[in-house]
């Protein structure tokens, strides 16, 4: 597996940080795992590159372990608002590119944003809202939201779309909507593919305002 040039530092290895360096360490990315709780860092050491037992409100001992080398640093800790709003500092002082942070709860996010950190995510609302879009609509396989109110949504083609072409979904006409592509099976062909004729399962990959999206989706 090609190796990622991008090197990361996981801080806070509870079961959010562990996943995420994990899945960093098997995309082939280098990821250091650092924790107070030597147990933590034990169980996830045979997996990450490296692994440090330290506390990262102590701006020197992150220093010792050339912190501001690695391009991108995940704050995941939990509970202890203190420890991360100071962990987040010391990464800021010290150099580090970019820093993602997780938040506890809307007043943690807005100290975070102040404090420079490039991105505050609060996991169990961020899930929270992906299951209810999953759920509103059974159609919906996935969906990723990029911003300023625009997501690119997975949706499966019913059986009424079956050996239909694309100017049956009226994109551009009755829905403000791009279609990027279209998955099916393993195969995948080019939303701009004037020959192309629908078949029940396939996956329809669309881009654009969550409100229009969700209009075509209930129209499906």
């Amino acid at each position: 597996m090609a190796r990622s040039s991008r090197t990361f530092a996981v801080i806070g290895l509870g079961a959010f940080g562990t996943t995420v360096a994990q899945e960093l360490a098997r995309s082939g990315s280098h990821v250091m795992g650092i924790d107070l709780d030597e147990q933590r860092v034990t169980r996830v050491a045979s997996s990450l590159s490296s692994t440090a037992i330290l506390d990262t409100t102590d701006e020197n001992a992150l220093r010792d372990v050339g912190i501001g080398q690695f391009d991108v640093a995940l704050v995941a800790i939990g509970r202890d608002i203190q420890a991360s709003i100071l962990t987040t500092m010391n990464l800021r002082m010290l150099g580090v590119e970019t820093i993602w942070v997780k938040a506890s709860n809307k007043t943690h996010h807005r100290i975070l944003s102040k404090l420079g950190a490039d991105r505050v995510i609060l996991p169990e609302q961020e899930v929270g809202r992906h299951v209810a879009q999953m759920l509103r609509n059974a159609a919906l396989q996935d969906y990723v939201s990029l911003g300023n109110g625009f997501s690119v949504v997975n949706i499966v083609a019913p059986e009424h779309l079956d050996g239909k072409g694309l100017e049956a979904l009226e994109l551009g006409e009755k829905y403000d909507l791009q279609l990027l592509g279209v998955m099916r099976g393993s195969e995948f062909r080019r939303g701009n593919e004037p020959d192309l004729e629908l078949a029940t399962d396939d996956r329809l990959i669309l881009l654009g305002k969550r409100a229009e999206l969700q209009r075509f989706g209930d129209a499906l």
